[in-house]
């Protein structure tokens, strides 16, 4: 009697193995199969993946630039023609590099002091599903074109700066960079009484609609990328299509090509200052 029960216990426990075993089985299976058919639908939302190396000698050296290349390899006299200035540059993710590089290079050649000053970090919602490197608490994004290319550290953000701080502020471009202040309360507050101190606040390329989010275009000559003309119009601009335009206090200009003639024009109007 204790065999045959030893032998149904075990009988039992064949049974109870062997039926996990093939619920693990079929559960593993459908696992697989839900897997490959997230994968498969991932991969039709997802596109091409690159990476394309766009160096500023390319730039530079592109047929037609070669005044723009000479404005950057022929050595500064006056090293101290700025100095005592300071410049607040104002910056956020997606800048187009060489709109932000060049003229601060210039501007500390001529012995400006010039400080790089971003918008506090405000990560997207967990929703949006986005993932943020360490860096973007304290850098913020290059690209060029479009093209994410490296990353630069800022001095301070928005809100702790102070109109009677700076001499003169200016906007670089970037199809993202501008869409990222423009939003800024702090950005455009700070903007705004710059204005009104007619101290100078310059913008290139896409940058001007910043100006145009802080409502200070209404009456004033001015110039920008192609595609953000017809916002400046709206904003009650009159655009000029010119490489640099200056009304009052506001400077302006289209494109990187157009860097040399931008950083010439604010370095002009701040010595006449």
């Amino acid at each position: 009697m204790k065999t045959i029960k030893i032998i149904a216990a075990g009988l039992i426990t064949v049974f109870t193995t062997a039926n996990a075993v093939s619920q693990t089985t079929l559960k593993t299976k459908e696992m697989n199969v839900n897997y490959a058919n997230e994968l498969d639908i991932v991969n039709q939302l997802s596109t091409q993946s690159a990476v394309v190396n766009m160096p500023v000698t390319k730039l530079l050296n592109a047929p037609g630039n070669e005044a723009l290349r000479s404005f950057f390899f022929t050595p500064v006299k006056n090293k101290s023609l700025l100095k005592g200035k300071k410049i607040a540059v104002l910056v956020a993710d997606g800048f187009e590099e060489i709109e932000l590089t060049g003229p601060v290079w210039y501007f500390r050649e001529l012995g400006a002091e010039v400080e790089i000053v971003s918008p506090k970090f405000n990560p997207a919602p967990e929703r949006y599903g986005l993932v943020f490197p360490e860096l973007a608490n304290t850098h913020v994004m290059a690209i060029q074109y479009l093209q994410p290319v490296g990353w630069l550290k800022f001095d301070r953000t928005a809100d702790q700066i102070k109109v009677s701080n700076y001499d003169a502020v200016f906007i670089p471009g970037g199809a993202w960079n501008p869409d990222n202040l423009r939003q800024d309360k702090d950005v455009i507050k700070f903007i705004q009484d710059f204005n009104k101190s007619g101290k100078l606040i310059a913008a290139i390329c896409h940058a001007p609609v910043v100006l145009a989010s802080a409502d200070i275009l209404k009456g004033r000559k001015l110039t920008g990328y192609w595609n953000i003309q017809v916002d400046l119009k709206n904003a009650g601009g009159t655009v000029v299509e010119a490489p640099v335009v200056t009304d009052g206090n506001i400077i302006t200009s289209r494109h990187p090509i157009d860097v040399a003639d931008f950083s010439r024009a604010v370095e002009n109007w701040l010595v006449k200052k």
